[in-house]
């Protein structure tokens, strides 16, 4: 193997995502790289629940049909594990609206799959934006993970922010800064394929959220290191 493919398959990852198909948009690819390189990769879904699109249609998506798809892309990632925090209509999209040391004491070792438990050797957030639950999710997780002593509490080496096609609506000195990429060239297929059993949540070729522009998005990560397809993340803590 290549040093690169030898480093993550010692990785194991936990992904923590506001919501489903997050962890699509910004991980699929190396969570497939790395489960085909033998590393362990878990995930965090912080709420489901019944949402209509501001898309001018009249349907429902319910939280039971994302909590399904969502199933069926961990499947396909051969995720070792993962888990749905919420699920209850109060609680989605209003993330915000928990206190923060509720959700930080959730990430840190109240369930399931905690840092404490967990003990991922990569952390990969939800980059800060305008949207509230992002923010509220990047926050609290940013606190979970702060560092301590290391027999008390385990201590997360890596530290990722992950990228989202929404993120160029963000304020000029909150944008998205990639300077640590993972090639996703071997993997770009499944990164799609992912993110197309969201079905409820893909959108025409035209938004900023469509698939088609989800492969744009990383063909030009990949043209910005010499490969084919990347995924981009900002470098939040790495220690050697």
């Amino acid at each position: 193997m290549t040093p690169e493919d030898t480093f993550l398959s010692q990785q194991r990852m936990l992904v923590i995502a506001p919501h489903a198909d997050d962890e699509c948009f910004g991980c699929a690819g190396t969570m497939a790289r790395i489960k085909h390189l033998g590393g362990e990769v878990y995930c965090i879904v912080c709420s489901v629940g019944d949402l209509k699109h501001y898309d001018g249609k009249s349907e429902m998506v319910a939280g039971s049909t994302r909590e399904q798809e969502l199933a069926q892309v961990m499947k396909y990632l051969q995720v070792d594990d993962w888990e749905v925090l919420y699920r209850d209509e109060e609680t989605h999209l209003r993330l915000d609206a928990i206190p923060r040391r509720d959700l930080v004491a959730k990430f840190e070792r109240e369930c399931k799959l905690a840092l404490d438990k967990v003990k991922p050797t990569m952390l990969a957030l939800p980059v800060s934006s305008y949207n509230q639950d992002h923010e509220a999710v990047f926050r609290a997780a940013w606190t979970a993970c702060r560092p301590g002593v290391p027999s008390i509490k385990p201590f997360q080496r890596i530290v990722l922010g992950y990228d989202n096609t929404s993120l160029f609506w963000s304020l000029e000195r909150e944008k998205f800064h990639p300077n640590f990429y993972v090639d996703i060239s071997g993997f770009l297929e499944n990164k799609l394929t992912a993110l197309a059993m969201h079905q409820s949540q893909m959108r025409d070729p035209i938004h900023h959220s469509s698939a088609q522009n989800v492969e744009y998005i990383s063909r030009v990560r990949g043209r910005e290191i010499s490969v084919e397809a990347a995924e981009g993340y900002m470098v939040f803590r790495h220690v050697l």
